[in-house]
């Protein structure tokens, strides 16, 4: 049983990573098409627990997504940032950015996501895995036509039950 649930986490994880490595759909269609249906954006992913070996989906964690713009003049605006929803019972979160959100705040030039919190104390350390603490840059997305959606797909990210140090390259 217990080796069952191994190969079948193994294999969900090489499937995120694997459809991470795959352009999504968005360059299919052309600037002013996309323009037109919309510029919603939807970052998900999925949020870990990991102890040991053991990678448990978790509940209730949270993901901020920040976002760096332009002015009209090409000038960087002040950085802003906004918190997913907390994941649900299989580690998933969506988090979206709609147009009004964005409003008066330029064009956006480059959005990264973080793990931000974890409802656990026995697993509440965040790790880069994917870069979850530097930053997964957005990168490569699919857009959902029937949402009217550029989606995003980043992580899958991990909490842990102790801190593990950043290497500086020393």
């Amino acid at each position: 049983m217990k080796m069952a649930y191994f190969h079948s986490t193994c294999f969900l994880v090489f499937m995120l990573i694997a459809s991470l490595l795959v352009p999504g759909r968005g360059g299919d269609y052309g600037p002013e098409e996309e323009k037109l249906l919309s510029k919603t954006i939807g970052i998900q992913g999925i949020v870990y627990c990991k102890s040991a070996s053991k990678l448990t989906p978790l509940e209730g964690a949270l993901t901020r997504i920040a976002c760096e713009a332009v002015d009209e003049y090409g000038f960087e605006t002040t950085p802003f940032s906004f918190l997913s929803e907390a994941t649900d019972s299989k580690g998933y979160f969506l988090a979206t950015l709609s147009p009004q959100e964005v409003e008066g705040k330029g064009v956006l030039k480059e959005c990264r996501a973080f793990l931000d919190a974890s409802p656990l104390n026995n697993c509440s350390y965040p790790t880069d895995v994917n870069k979850g603490i530097s930053g997964a840059v957005l990168r490569f997305h699919r857009f959902l036509h029937d949402k009217k959606m550029k989606l995003y797909t980043v992580g899958p990210f991990q909490f842990t039950a102790s801190p593990t140090p950043i290497s500086d390259g020393y």
